[in-house]
């Protein structure tokens, strides 16, 4: 068994499938194959169940794979190690991100390419629960996410940015007692009567909304629900709806009008993350230049 034999097992687990696994690793399908039955051959039993449809992994596979992801990091951090003592920095760090917050992402990563080129980044976009367990799993190294404090149980966090969330409208709607243009107040009471663009559950922006709403004791209903941030200005611009988002996000459609709330307003707080323990060479390079 080999380090090269793990990555490819851990790449079709990941990837749910040989063809996609191949693409990630930039071989043939059939190298990826040849890989995985020869490990099966030598382990005496399969790793994964193959069908015309899908691939999953058996039992067998379920136990194996999170060992050889631990077993891939430590190689990782054992070259990362060499590499510093001799003053070079190579390797990869994964960075785990949702929607609204990965821009705010590029000085840091600029800072990082400059100090360590050798150093490649791969960013993560997911929903904020998928990346907390990519971090628990180990297939995220850190991440830039908004976690409330039940989600940070068993992770190392620090604080990046507070901030409010506001009411994006199309311009000129009139919002109740908020007036038509933008600066206007809103309640809580007053944004649940309007159609409303909502992101998905398990975004940290829908459990900030679904927080405050619930503090405030007010019902609302979806009008439309949505997992891409472009996708949500788009329908309130076409005024189909009115949508709640951090003001950072709002500000990036500065043809739309915002509109803060009156009191229970909806707010998160962007902090980086990573899971207890020392952090590997360039993992803790990249946390440096995230002041």
């Amino acid at each position: 068994m080999d380090l090269r034999q793990m990555e490819v097992v851990v790449a079709v687990a990941e990837e749910g499938g040989f063809t996609a696994a191949a693409q990630r690793l930039h071989v043939v399908q059939s190298a990826v194959s040849s890989t995985v039955r020869a490990l099966e051959r030598e382990l005496g039993t399969p790793l994964f169940d193959r069908t015309t449809h899908r691939v999953s992994l058996t039992p067998a596979g379920e136990a194996f794979v999170p060992a050889a992801r631990a077993t891939l990091r430590a190689a990782e951090q054992a070259r990362s190690a060499v590499d510093a003592a001799r003053g070079q920095l190579r390797g990869r760090v994964t960075v785990g991100t949702m929607q609204g917050v990965w821009a705010d992402l590029h000085r840091p990563l600029a800072a990082l390419r400059a100090e360590h080129p050798g150093v490649a980044v791969r960013l993560r976009q997911g929903a904020v629960t998928d990346i907390r367990q990519a971090l628990r799993e180990g297939t995220v190294d850190l991440a830039v996410v908004a976690l409330d404090r039940q989600q940070q149980r068993g992770l190392v966090t620090r604080l990046l940015a507070r901030e409010e969330m506001v009411l994006v409208s199309a311009p000129g709607r009139v919002l109740g007692g908020a007036g038509a243009g933008p600066g206007g107040r809103v309640t809580l009471a007053e944004a649940a009567r309007l159609p409303l663009v909502d992101f998905t559950p398990g975004w940290a922006i829908r459990l900030a909304v679904d927080r405050a709403f619930r503090a405030a004791a007010v019902e609302r209903e979806s009008t439309f629900e949505v997992n891409d941030i472009v996708a949500a200005s788009e329908l309130v611009r076409a005024d189909l709806g009115v949508c709640v988002m951090p003001i950072s996000i709002a500000d990036r459609f500065p043809d739309l009008d915002k509109h803060r709330f009156d009191r229970h307003a909806p707010s998160w707080k962007v902090m980086v993350v990573q899971p207890r323990g020392e952090a590997p060479p360039a993992v803790a390079a990249l946390l440096r230049h995230m002041a």
